[in-house]
C-alpha cells in the first residue's frame, strides 16, 4: 500500500510531499511526489521511522505502580506496550536492574528481575512493540554476575550497561546535592541523610582488584555472545578510557561535557534522555542534553523514564540541528539502531522494516499513528481507520 503526501523524514533529507510504499512488512519504494490511489493520505503530516528506544525505565513501575503493590507481570507488560506504541516507539529495550540494595529494593532483586526478563521474552510475540532486554549491571554487586551469565548464555539479554551508583561519582558525584535529595525524598534530617549516604558508600566500596575482575568477566561474556555493552553515567575522561578498553560501544547519560567529549573522541556513541532534552536540563543537575546536542556531542535520545517525551524532544532539537528535522530524528531512529546492531530498521529506506510513525508538529507535537512491520499498531482516531488498517 502507498502512504502519500507526507513530509517523509529520510536520514539525510525531508521530502515535503513524499510517498512510501509498503509491501510484506517492509518499505518497498519511496517517491518524492504524491501517488494517486494511495491507501492513506497525509496532507502534510510527518512520516518518520519508528523510534528505537535503547533505555526505558518504565517496566518496574508498571509491574508495581505503588510500593509493595504487585500487579500481574502480564498486565504490567501490556500497559507498558500501550504507553510505548502511543509514543511512537516500535523497538524498546526495557532497562531492568540487578541491585537489591538500591532505593527500589526487591524490584531489582535477582529473582524479580530474572522473572521480568523471562516474562518479556515469553510475551514478546503477543505484544505490539518489539520488546528487548537491557540489563543494568551494578558493578558493586558482583553476586549478580552468575545470574547475568546464565541470562546472556540463554540469549535473554540484548544489551548490558555497566553501572555504579555509589555516591561520590557518576550520577551522584555531587555528594552535597545527593544528601539534600535523600533528605527531601525520605523526609530525613540532614544528619540522618548524611548517615544514609555514608552507609551506601561503605557498602558499595570494593577492592580495586574485585571490581577489575568483575568488569573483565562481564566484558568477556558479552564479547563471546555478541551482546552490546554500554557504560552508564561516565563522569571523567579516565572512566571513558577504561570503559572503551572493556569493549563498550555506547556512553549512556554522560554526566559531564568532559566525559561526553572523550566518548565522542574515542568513537563511542553518546546517549541521553529525551526528558532532559525536552526540558533543557537534567533533573539531577548533570549535563544538559540540549547543551550536548549544541556542542555536537549527542548521538542518541532514549526514553529514560518518559517515552512520550521522545517526539517533542526531537522537534525541539530540530530547531537548532544543522540538518533540521532529519538530523534530530536520527537521534531516536537510525543512530540507536546502528549502535545496537539492528541493521533492518531505523530509517525510511527501501528494504528495511516498515516501522513508522505518523505525527504532527503542532505545539509540542503529537503521534497520530504507529506502524510496526507495515501493520497499524496504534491510531489516535484522527486518521481513517479503514485507510490505515
Amino acid at each position: 500500500m502507498w502512504l502519500s503526501d507526507f513530509r517523509v523524514v529520510l536520514p539525510d533529507a525531508v521530502l515535503d510531499r513524499g510517498s512510501v510504499r509498503i509491501e510484506a512488512g517492509r518499505i518497498a519504494e519511496i517517491r518524492e511526489a504524491p501517488v494517486a490511489g494511495a491507501a492513506l493520505w497525509g496532507d502534510g503530516l510527518i512520516l518518520m521511522p519508528g523510534f528505537v528506544d535503547m533505555h526505558g525505565d518504565m517496566v518496574e513501575r508498571e509491574v508495581e505502580p505503588r510500593p509493595n503493590v504487585r500487579m500481574p507481570m502480564e498486565l504490567g507488560l501490556r500497559d507498558l506496550d500501550r504507553r510505548l506504541k502511543v509514543a511512537g516507539v516500535t523497538t524498546a529495550y526495557a532497562a531492568v536492574s540487578f541491585s537489591p540494595a538500591s532505593t527500589y529494593g526487591h524490584l531489582r532483586s535477582y529473582e524479580h528481575t530474572s522473572a521480568m526478563i523471562r516474562a518479556i521474552r515469553a510475551m514478546n510475540g503477543r505484544l505490539k512493540v518489539d520488546h528487548r532486554v537491557h540489563a543494568r549491571f551494578e558493578i558493586t554487586f558482583p553476586k549478580a554476575l552468575e545470574v547475568i551469565a546464565e541470562l546472556i548464555a540463554a540469549g535473554s539479554v540484548d544489551l548490558i550497561s555497566l553501572c555504579d551508583h555509589t555516591p561520590g561519582q557518576g550520577q551522584y558525584r555531587d555528594i552535597e546535592r545527593h544528601v539534600e535529595k535523600i533528605a527531601q525524598e525520605r523526609n530525613l534530617t540532614r544528619a540522618e541523610a548524611e548517615r544514609t549516604v555514608a552507609q551506601r558508600i561503605e557498602e558499595r566500596t570494593l577492592p580495586a582488584e574485585v571490581l577489575a575482575g568483575t568488569l573483565r568477566q562481564i566484558s568477556d561474556l558479552c564479547r563471546a555472545h555478541g551482546v552490546t555493552i554500554a557504560s552508564h553515567d561516565d563522569d571523567t575522561e579516565a572512566k571513558v578510557a577504561l570503559m572503551q578498553g572493556l569493549g563498550v560501544a555506547i556512553s549512556e547519560f554522560p554526566v559531564t561535557g568532559e566525559a561526553a567529549a572523550a566518548a565522542k573522541a574515542r568513537g563511542l556513541m553518546t546517549a541521553m534522555g529525551a526528558p532532559n532534552a525536552l526540558r533543557g536540563q537534567s533533573y539531577s543537575g548533570n549535563l544538559s542534553a540540549r547543551a550536548a546536542h549544541a556542542a555536537g556531542l549527542l548521538d542518541i535520545l532514549a526514553a529514560d523514564y518518559h517515552p512520550s517525551a521522545i517526539l517533542p524532544a526531537v522537534l525541539e532539537l530540530a530547531k537548532a540541528d544543522p540538518a533540521g528535522l532529519s538530523g534530530a530524528a536520527r537521534l531516536a531512529t537510525c543512530n540507536p539502531a546502528r549502535a545496537l546492531g539492528l541493521a533492518d530498521r531505523g530509517a525510511i529506506q527501501a528494504g528495511l522494516l516498515a516501522d513508522l510513525v505518523i505525527a504532527d508538529d503542532d505545539g509540542i507535537g503529537h503521534v497520530r499513528a504507529t506502524f510496526r512491520e507495515g501493520r497499524k499498531i496504534y491510531s489516535d482516531g484522527s486518521l481513517s481507520l479503514a485507510q490505515a488498517a
